[in-house]
């Protein structure tokens, strides 16, 4: 007897449909194979589903069984397969009859006492089922949420074995997963933190708020404990809100690294990463025999931090230069390739010696020369080039601490920030303007030297002015370039067409590390 049960599996971030194929025959010695490039996870599934089939009250069956994993030519990992396994071996033995078994695509991974365990991946899974022409797809209850954000497919969940079988038989009456996006985002798109715990560092603020808006990433550099790493951990609280689009790639990454807590259905805020030190690259870029996403692409439409950066081994920061370039990253290996996005925001801190004090004028500073060099001379020059602003973040004072006065908050930085983006939005609203990644520009800091020449007129003052910063302070053309961008992002956030000099003298100011620390 043959049966055939359709699942679906996740490669990368994307999926893809599959058949399982059950092949029941003869013979005097009982064996069961499964074929079709699986792992040993999926071999594994064999002796488990065999279990499951005994203390379920069905009967594995007592002959030779061939399943087969179609497409044949694509390698098959997890336990995922282990619910359409058993149907399938029920409906080839002809212990349940399931007449519309094509119109469903199943998964799960299953307990020995028949209880269904969440699979990764499932919201791709969901969106490729759509995409496919399945109008069921049966999952384990843990994923119910998570696959019911895709819209046109009926997302059935069921606990055990003994409900997937009821449901496909007609015994039990299905229940769809239904869920409400406007109530998503409005009880889970909050944040625990404001700028407004920040004291002091307005001036900080300030060049944070401008980042954003513009798209620019920053690095600061300050003594231990001026607040680097708060004014960090807070910088998604002003970032836009995530769009469904941007919520549902996010989702998929984090759904795929096996990363979503159980019963959440949608990432509704921007992500924000901070991996430690001692991180290796395959940790920061991603990889496995399978490759799975790293901190880069869990960063994606979100923030990624790099704390203590010097720290970090040279080689693993300098794998940032091409993702901050491209928005993606691909992990190659001998048969195949995966292509995660890796579009974020990045923001990098450090202190300006090994024991932090170089730039205090509080403490003094107990680094050698030499020491101060070879610690800041672990950041090479290409990888602070893609860097727009940087910033120095100086101790706060007590009388900042204890002084009651009104700072700013993450609430009004945010709305600086979204006046300055539909600024922009207006501006490249034409979808020919892209970026080199291919994707629209929507942000000063992604606009190309033509879109330069256009967008960035700068008045007789700035344009006197930038002609001394660049004589004087040996600035680089690609330093130019970002002081126009910056300078531009000012201009929108003061509601001004035209650049003018208080704007580039701002901008200029965020270069200064070029010539205080790396020179």
């Amino acid at each position: 007897m043959l049966a055939k049960v359709k699942s679906i599996a996740v490669y990368g971030i994307e999926a893809y449909v599959l058949d399982i194929e059950v092949y029941v025959a003869g013979g005097n010695i009982p064996y069961t194979v499964i074929v079709g490039l699986p792992d040993a996870a999926v071999k594994e599934s064999r002796d488990r589903v065999k279990a499951v089939l005994n203390n379920s009250g069905y009967k594995f069956p007592n002959r030779s069984l061939i399943i087969n994993l179609a497409p044949a030519d694509r390698k098959k990992e997890g336990p995922v397969f282990e619910l359409p396994i058993a149907v399938g071996i029920l409906v080839a033995t002809e212990q349940i009859i399931v007449p519309d078994i094509h119109t469903y695509a199943i998964v799960g991974e299953l307990s020995l006492d028949g209880t269904l365990r969440p699979v990764k991946g499932c919201l791709s899974m969901a969106f490729k089922g759509r995409e496919y022409g399945i109008k069921k797809f049966i999952v384990p209850s843990g994923n119910a949420s998570e696959a019911a954000i895709i819209e046109g497919i009926e997302v059935i969940p069921v606990e055990t074995l003994a409900d997937a079988i009821g449901i496909l038989t007609g015994s039990v009456p299905p229940v769809p997963h239904k869920i409400e996006f406007k109530d998503i985002f409005k009880e889970s798109s909050r944040y625990d933190m404001d700028y407004a715990d920040v004291k002091g560092q307005e001036h900080a603020k300030r060049a944070l708020t401008v980042a954003v808006a513009g798209g620019h990433n920053i690095i600061m550099v300050g003594p231990p404990g001026a607040g680097k790493t708060m004014l960090a951990q807070r910088i998604p609280t002003v970032m836009p809100a995530l769009t469904l689009d941007e919520a549902i790639e996010t989702t998929k990454i984090y759904s795929v690294a096996g990363l979503l807590s159980p019963g959440q259905s949608l990432i509704v805020t921007r992500p924000f990463r901070a991996p430690h030190h001692t991180i290796s690259t395959a940790g920061l870029v991603g990889g496995g025999s399978f490759p799975r996403p790293g901190e880069i692409s869990l960063s994606h439409n979100g923030v990624l931090f790099l704390d203590e950066l010097p720290e970090f081994e040279r080689r693993t920061i300098e794998v940032l230069r091409q993702p901050l370039e491209t928005g993606y990253v691909t992990i190659s290996r001998a048969m195949h390739s995966v292509t995660y996005p890796a579009k974020f925001f990045v923001c990098l801190a450090l202190n300006p010696c090994p024991c932090g004090f170089f730039s205090d004028s509080q403490r003094p500073c107990r680094c050698t020369p030499h020491q101060i060099k070879g610690y800041q001379s672990k950041i090479s020059g290409p990888l602070l080039d893609r860097i727009d602003i940087q910033l120095e973040i100086p101790a706060v004072k007590y009388r900042e601490l204890v002084e009651r006065r009104e700072v700013q908050s993450s609430d009004s930085m945010r709305k600086k920030v979204m006046a300055a983006r539909e600024v922009q939005r207006k501006r490249f609203q034409d979808i020919s303007l892209n970026d080199k990644r291919g994707q629209p520009v929507i942000t000063n800091a992604h606009m190309n030297p033509k879109q330069i020449k256009k967008y960035c007129v700068l008045d007789n003052a700035a344009e006197a002015l930038l002609h001394q910063a660049m004589t004087e302070l040996e600035i680089s053309a690609r330093g130019y370039n970002k002081i126009i961008k910056v300078s531009r992002t000012i201009a929108d956030m003061d509601e001004s067409e035209m650049i003018r000099i208080e704007h580039v003298s701002e901008a200029i100011q965020y270069r200064n590390l070029d010539r205080s620390l790396w020179k």
